[in-house]
């Protein structure tokens, strides 16, 4: 019997594989009996973090960074002359692309942009603009790309830090860089850096004071760059998780420090092996 090798050989139907997962109809418990959460962690324990510069050769200027299984890769390509603009600007531009890769989510993102992504892309350029000096490249524009590998949450403030320590490692005149952190607020209990499991989400959760809040700081300035947040909150609450973000966000600070010093180190001995090549 001839087959057409042209044709998939599989089933004409296919269902997917999650419908098989064991659910209990039971709510997702946040703190156990000793405040403890899912991974063992306390209520301001942040996950271990991972940040390295200058990880897209291609780019001008890029980073890659782990939270556990958070991870987030940025790249940095201008500033560039902007196409077609009629009037001329003192200032420049940043634009601010968020992408979800299609194997990062437990079910599989779209190719293109959906609201969510945009919506993220706006925050992360509302958090990285005030940092940047957009006077010393007028009528140009620095386009910066997120691409998130793996999302197990907080990926919007893990894609801030990414994408200053690009900014930096570019060589982009910063004010100062910015650091992301976000927070989970339920019921009277706030737990830092939350997971996936961890994460706020609308469509189940509407009692009061039950939400999510996400902050970018300027460090050395002391100066907050973005607030964003989701859900019904008290502001007691907010100001709360809002002051427990600074403390890391501060905290985190030094680490992004180190990974821009080994970056130049590494450049200035590739340059060193080159001009010795060329000698």
């Amino acid at each position: 019997m001839p087959t057409d090798s042209r044709r998939i050989t599989g089933p004409e139907t296919s269902q997917s594989p999650h419908i098989y997962q064991k659910t209990n109809g039971t709510e997702i418990v946040l703190i156990d009996e000793n405040k403890k959460r899912q991974d063992g962690r306390g209520l301001g324990d942040i996950r271990p973090m991972f940040l390295r510069a200058g990880i897209v050769s291609q780019a001008r200027g890029s980073a890659y960074m782990e939270q556990n299984q958070t991870k987030v890769i940025c790249a940095v390509y201008g500033p560039r002359e902007i196409a077609r603009r009629e009037e001329f600007s003192w200032k420049g531009q940043i634009t601010c692309e968020f992408k979800f890769a299609t194997f990062s989510c437990l079910h599989r993102r779209q190719p293109q942009q959906d609201g969510e992504e945009k919506d993220f892309s706006v925050q992360l350029l509302e958090a990285l603009e005030p940092a940047v000096c957009l006077h010393k490249f007028p009528k140009s524009q620095v386009n910066v790309y997120v691409t998130v590998l793996q999302d197990d949450g907080s990926a919007l403030a893990a894609a801030i830090t990414c994408a200053s320590v690009a900014l930096a490692d570019a060589a982009i005149e910063m004010y100062d860089l910015v650091t992301g952190c976000s927070a989970r607020i339920s019921g009277g209990h706030i737990l830092l850096d939350p997971c996936h499991t961890e994460e706020y989400r609308s469509e189940k959760d509407n009692t009061v004071n039950n939400g999510s809040v996400t902050l970018g700081l300027m460090p050395s300035l002391r100066q907050v760059s973005a607030v964003t947040s989701k859900g019904e909150l008290e502001f007691e609450h907010v100001k709360k998780a809002m002051d427990q973000c600074l403390e890391v966000c501060q905290k985190l600070y030094p680490v992004l420090q180190q990974s821009l010093i080994k970056s130049v180190k590494e450049k200035l001995e590739m340059d060193k092996l080159s001009d010795c090549h060329t000698t």
